[in-house]
């Protein structure tokens, strides 16, 4: 959080400042505005990043010209050195706008990382009509995490995991010394430190927004966390679950009885939100028992039914699950995904693919199997011929302390954000009801514990939970939401007007534009009867 003084600065000034044309040095950012080029091989000094590292530098600086709605600006691409001689260095980027409004903004990565974002991107669940922080003004910047992962190499995803430290950057480190090292560049450049700090991400890079929030709450005034997997050991655990169903004997559903089971379940309860549009509103008041679709006898007898065994997968899948030991973050299972889940697959979810868990692994065997084996090869045993797909999670053996401790690391679930709070953040979650990979019950969970922690008044006062009906993992979707939540994210920051009756719109071409209520978690958007269904004004958001 920044001082009154250094919110004063306008951009107008900063722009100015950026002209003065002076030599680049090392050591901390005292003096005053270096150029862009003038950047390339800055020496970034230890002493200025918050946690333990070798330093790092400037790898190259170069003007980009510009684009489309993005103006000018300073591409600045950094490495940071580790303690460990052993451990990969963090890659990093900065871009530094010649009109910058004075704000930073970090991107969070995704799924293991190992690359560094675009910085020309937009932050989660954005609006089409709405600029990218870059085009705004916003000093934007990201890394990998600590480690590299070759393009399409996703069999190896978690090899960087064997090192410690470079597990402890991925698991949260890597956020602090990134952006410590951005405020540096930053200051470097414009004689100045950001007014106002934001972060924003989705599944790991939601997970990611929650870790700053919880560790470094005075970094960052405004945080946006979509679809987060802030449990991420508890999740990876959970696809080891779904790997040992989808491996069982006649339990896989093809993806012929996926859709099956996607289409009776919009039959069941697509219109309990009062108006059949292809979007269930009230998830959790989905009743529906996979049993009627059983087929005659129990046996698989084609596309058009469910043998015992698939349907006991489908239950197992949407169930929750209890590990029934001790771990070291205190998280004792996970929620399960819904069945409508995979609405941007039109199946029944993303996390199950199209074949069941088997050798050799590729992304045609579910999402899940793949993600858990990289975990149980390299996190959990640090055993590249370990077999993944043979562990069960739930009996874990020798490995239950090692799966303890990676939770005890890994899992972002401290409740209490009191300092955050104090300190004048804002934290906004978004999630997707029909997400098939990280389950919006977990982050439901985790609001709800954060209101049972602090008391429901204090936490109103920097916290915020959306859920949208229909929506998927941050893909197409039954419900492809978009708002401009980035605008909602700065005026309750900077001006203290928290967000009120937002609107989400469906930015599928194919949608027309349809509207909806976006309902502060747990209600959800019901259809008053009367008006056009595909308008937000049309729906109230009530409670189950």
């Amino acid at each position: 959080m920044r001082s009154t003084l250094v919110r004063a600065l306008t951009a107008p000034v900063v722009a100015v400042l950026t002209l003065v044309l002076l030599p680049a040095s090392s050591g901390a950012a005292t003096g005053p505005p270096v150029r862009c080029e003038e950047l390339a091989e800055l020496a970034i000094p230890a002493d200025v990043l918050g946690l333990p590292t070798s330093g790092g530098r400037v790898t190259g600086a170069k003007t980009v010209p510009a684009a489309g709605s993005i103006g000018v600006y300073c591409e600045v691409d950094a490495e940071l050195f580790p303690v460990d001689p052993e451990a990969p260095n963090i890659a990093m980027r900065v871009a530094l706008p010649a009109e910058w409004n004075g704000k930073g903004m970090m991107f969070g990565g995704g799924g293991y990382d190992g690359a560094i974002p675009s910085l020309t991107a937009d932050v989660p669940f954005s609006s089409t009509g709405a600029d990218v922080p870059l085009a705004r003004g916003f000093a934007v910047f990201g890394s990998d995490s600590g480690h590299q992962v070759a393009p399409g190499d996703l069999l190896n995803a978690g090899a960087f995991a064997m090192n410690d430290e470079a597990l402890r950057n991925f698991a949260a480190d890597a956020l602090k010394k990134t952006r410590d090292a951005a405020m540096f560049l930053i200051d470097r450049h414009y004689g100045t430190e950001p007014s106002y700090s934001y972060f924003a991400g989705v599944s790991s890079g939601g997970r990611e927004a929650l870790a700053v929030a919880q560790r470094w709450p005075r970094d960052f005034d405004g945080v946006l966390s979509g679809a987060p997997a802030w449990n991420a050991a508890t999740l990876d655990l959970f696809f080891g679950h779904m790997t040992e169903i989808l491996k069982r004997p006649g339990a896989f559903p093809s993806s012929e009885k996926q859709k099956l089971v996607y289409d009776r379940v919009m039959d069941t309860c697509d219109g309990d939100d009062g108006v059949r549009d292809g979007v269930i509103s009230d998830e959790a008041g989905c009743d529906f028992d996979p049993k009627v679709l059983r087929c005659e006898d129990g046996k698989d007898r084609g596309p058009n039914c469910l043998s015992d065994a698939q349907i006991e997968a489908v239950r197992e899948l949407s169930s929750p699950i209890e590990w029934g030991y001790k771990l070291g973050s205190g998280e004792s299972g996970y929620p399960g995904l819904p069945f409508l889940s995979g609405a941007d697959m039109g199946t029944f979810g993303l996390g199950i693919g199209s074949r069941p868990p088997s050798r050799p692994l590729d992304f045609t065997a579910a999402f899940a199997a793949n993600f858990w084996d990289q975990w149980a090869k390299y996190f959990i045993t640090r055993n590249p011929d370990f077999d993944g797909l043979a562990f069960d999670p739930k009996k874990p053996g020798k490995w239950k302390k090692r799966i303890s401790e990676l939770t005890e690391l890994q899992d972002i679930n401290n409740p209490d954000l009191t300092e955050f709070a104090e300190a004048g953040g804002k934290l906004m979650l978004v999630h997707g009801t029909a997400d098939p990979v990280v389950s919006h019950r977990s982050t439901g969970e985790y609001y709800e514990r954060v209101r049972a922690t602090m008391g429901p008044r204090a936490a109103s006062q920097f916290l915020r939970m959306y859920s949208i009906p229909g929506m998927g993992h941050g893909g197409p979707a039954a419900f492809w939401g978009g708002w401009d939540s980035l605008t909602a994210l700065q005026r309750w920051t900077e001006k203290g007007i928290a967000p009120q009756e937002p609107v989400v719109t469906d930015i599928d071409p194919a949608s027309d534009g349809r509207t909806r209520p976006l309902c502060e978690y747990p209600r959800w958007p019901r259809y008053n009867g009367l008006g056009d269904p595909d308008r937000a004004e049309s729906f109230t958001c009530v409670r189950s």
